[in-house]
């Protein structure tokens, strides 16, 4: 009948609201995903420059010959190129002398055993072909090498006159430099094709290089 029984009861036709705690724990991983890969990656970096920090920069090329007198002789050749140098140290008779050459600032250091003074020189072409040579068979996985000459070898002799009244000023050479020589004494020295008969020669120094090449470095006292 019109206007008899009960209303019909609306419905809510809306849709139902999705959970939302679904799209938070995404969130949340994401972000727990994205922290452990920022940490990781700083991690790897301090480590790598930490390795690299500690790395060493050094290496060693031993030599074992023969000099003309038939005397053996052992040498240890350090290469360091952070510095750019190539140091020995030889030892004959039980006293080891060193010799630097300094490739960054173009010089040769002579410290002989003994000796309370340095002397310098300028470097030459054939030092730096010389050095090359040392450089060459340092390399980065090789820490030592055993060098043993042979009937290539050729020997030379070099005669360097000291000149006492030509001191070095410390400032004028590099930290290889003034490390070897410790506050000692630095003498300029002059090369020459040997000393006069009235001049003793004072010291020598042999030293071979992997390209079978030896130099008796040979110092004498030039007159102020």
């Amino acid at each position: 009948m019109e206007g008899s029984g009960d209303p019909t009861p609306s419905v809510d036709r809306r849709p139902p609201e999705r959970s939302k705690a679904p799209s938070k724990i995404f969130w949340g991983l994401l972000a727990v995903a994205l922290l452990f890969s920022i940490v990781g990656i700083s991690v790897v970096g301090f480590l790598g420059w930490k390795d690299n920090q500690t790395k060493p920069h050094l290496q060693v090329v031993r030599l074992t010959f023969k000099n003309p007198q038939g005397s053996p002789m052992n040498q240890s050749a350090v290469t360091d190129r952070t510095r750019n140098t190539v140091t020995y140290w030889v030892t004959s008779r039980n006293q080891t002398s060193v010799v630097l050459f300094d490739s960054k600032h173009s010089l040769v250091c002579y410290r002989a055993a003994g000796e309370r003074s340095c002397f310098l020189r300028k470097m030459e072409v054939h030092d730096f072909e010389n050095i090359q040579s040392i450089l060459n068979m340092s390399e980065p996985k090789q820490d030592e090498v055993i060098l043993q000459q042979n009937n290539r070898t050729r020997f030379y002799r070099e005669f360097l006159g000291i000149l006492g009244s030509r001191k070095v000023s410390y400032e004028l050479v590099g930290e290889a430099v003034q490390m070897l020589c410790d506050q000692l004494p630095i003498y300029w020295v002059k090369k020459s094709e040997g000393p006069a008969r009235q001049r003793l020669i004072y010291l020598c120094i042999d030293i071979c290089f992997p390209n079978n090449i030896c130099v008796s470095v040979c110092f004498y006292y030039l007159p102020d």
